[in-house]
Order: C-alpha cells, then structure tokens, then sequence
C-alpha cells in the first residue's frame, strides 16, 4: 500500500514514526519555511525522520495550490494520512487516492468542529474531549467517521499534555485502520457525525488577551489553553507586555480591583515563586511568565523583578 503523509503539528510525529516501521511511507508533503514559521506547534522532526528513511520531502505553501496537486496526483496514493494539518483539502486532491483521505480531529465528532479544539474545549471548561479517526470529505470535519476515543481533561492539563494524548490516539487509531485496510477491509463506524453546532472559529495570537474580570478558574483555564506551544495568553502593565506561561487558583479572595498585584510570594522549592494576583472571585498565582523582549521569570528572577500594579492597564 503506497502512502502519502501530509503533516506540519507535532501531534502527528509518534503515528509517523509507527507507520514508517509498520508499513513505510512513500513521501511526506509539509510546509515550507514561510508558512511553517505563521503556524503554532509545527515540527521539523518529521523532516529529520525523513532524511533517516530517505523518504522524499515536498514543501508546499498551500495544500490546495496546483503545486500540490500535482505532487500528489504523481506520487499515484493508495491512501492519503492528513494529520496536523489546519488547511481543507480540495476536492481535487481527496479524489486522487485507490482508497481515500484518512485524517484526525481532535475531538469527539460531531462535538467541537472547527479550529483548535483543544484550546477551545481548555478555554471553555470541558471535562472531556477526544480524537476522531474519518475519511476526509469536503466539508470541515464532516467526513464519515473510521474511529473514536475519548481523552479526559484534568485539572491539571493543558494544551500540551492534551496534545501528547491526541498524538498518542492517533497512532493506535492508525495502526487499527492500517491493519485492516491491509485485511482488505476499509473500516466505517457507526456514529453519525452530524450536528447543529456552531464551528470553533479560529484563534489568533491576538486572541490571547486576559480579560482580567473573568474568575480565577476561567483565566486559569484560558492561560493552560494557550500556553506553549501555543502563542500564550498576555496582558499589559505599565505599557508593557507580559505573557502567562504557568498559573495556579488559590481559593482565597480580595476586594482589589481584578488584575491588581497583591505581592509576590516566595519559596525555596523550584517554582516557589510567584505573583498573586486578584480575579474577581479568587486569587491567581503566576509562577512563570515572559516580558515583550522575551525574558522568561520564574523563581528567584520572578521576585526580583518587583511587579507592582494593576495588570489590563495599557
């Protein structure tokens, strides 16, 4: 079975690795440097991977540009494996594989189409998601659905462990599908994936912003949705500009204004450090951030900085 890949996210780098053991890759389409440099949690390990098994590179700025198409139309696929991949494959291209398109949404389809379902579903405080196995149609995460499972989110995740669970359902869901498409079967499920729901609009770096008069909870959630890989939630104080990487609710209140720093605690232990501060509700304590110039302050550093003030003030 001759296989294209076509990829850029780490989250499909362990499947990857799986396939080429398993079964072999015949070509990987990716980004070129232009475009991978606009997107988030993108991977040059899949190139590295490559150039290990010798297995030809083709960078494309648009998988729908005639490039591509040409590309692919030439490498004549029996199955075609799009995963991490944010763009939607034309028509044109999803006709050319013997047996179809086969990629992942991470969610549990029809819940949650649309872009970044990870970071939507951290943001809004979803205790659940999961990673859907489909054949490629058309229409945004609309295919026919090949596989499902279900991720839990905990407290204590975040985009990046999240997107370790997702990586590692797409490599089981693969191996299932590979194995059967080998049996000579070409595996459907039953879950009907339709729904009345609204798609996750996609997120910009510019989307980031705090909104300093939500809860601890909901600023917690927000900063663990878009911490890294991802651009990072921010704010300003005094004119500048501060990025959250890491963030803690202690369940203690204050009557200041939200986003007012009220001290900065301190610790012995690595991380103990960090900058209480108010919420509307509770109190959040940031242990890790990054100033415009892209100095990162945690622990000693973060209290010898000294912040004062009230954060939301330009």
């Amino acid at each position: 079975m001759r296989i294209t890949w076509i990829g850029n996210h780490e989250e499909g780098v362990l499947a990857f690795r799986q396939t080429i053991e398993r079964n072999g890759v015949d070509a990987f389409i990716t980004l070129d440097d232009a475009a991978f440099a606009k997107r988030s949690a993108g991977s040059r390990e899949y190139i590295e991977i490559c150039e290990m098994n010798e297995i030809p590179v083709f960078p494309v700025d648009t998988i729908k540009s005639d490039k591509a198409r040409e590309i692919i139309s030439g490498l004549k696929p029996d199955l075609l494996v799009v995963f991490g991949w944010s763009e939607i494959l034309p028509e044109r291209i999803l006709d050319i594989p013997a047996i179809g398109t086969v990629g992942t949404h991470a969610s549990l389809l029809p819940h949650n189409r649309g872009s970044a379902p990870i970071n939507w579903a951290l943001i809004h405080g979803e205790e659940t998601t999961g990673n859907t196995m489909m054949w490629l149609s058309r229409e945004v995460d609309a295919g026919t659905i090949v596989d499902q499972m279900e991720i839990p989110i905990t407290l204590f995740d975040t985009c990046r462990t999240l997107y370790k669970s997702v990586a590692r359902t797409n490599a089981e869901m693969l191996r299932k599908l590979l194995d059967s498409l080998n049996s000579g079967v070409k595996p459907t499920s039953l879950i009907e994936n339709r729904t009345d729901e609204a798609l996750l609009p996609r997120r910009r770096p510019e989307d980031g912003r705090i909104n300093w008069e939500k809860g601890a909870k909901e600023l917690y959630d927000f900063i663990r949705a878009l911490t890294k890989p991802y651009p990072g939630a921010f704010t300003f104080l005094d004119g500048k500009k501060y990025f959250f990487w890491e963030a803690s609710v202690l369940p203690l209140r204050s009557e200041e204004k939200p986003g007012t720093i009220l001290g900065t605690g301190f610790g012995f232990a690595d991380n103990g450090e960090g900058i209480c501060v108010s919420t509307k509700d509770h109190i959040l304590w940031v242990s890790l951030l990054e100033d415009e110039e892209g100095i990162e302050y945690s622990n000693r550093k973060l209290y010898d900085l000294g912040l004062r003030g009230t954060f939301g003030d330009e």
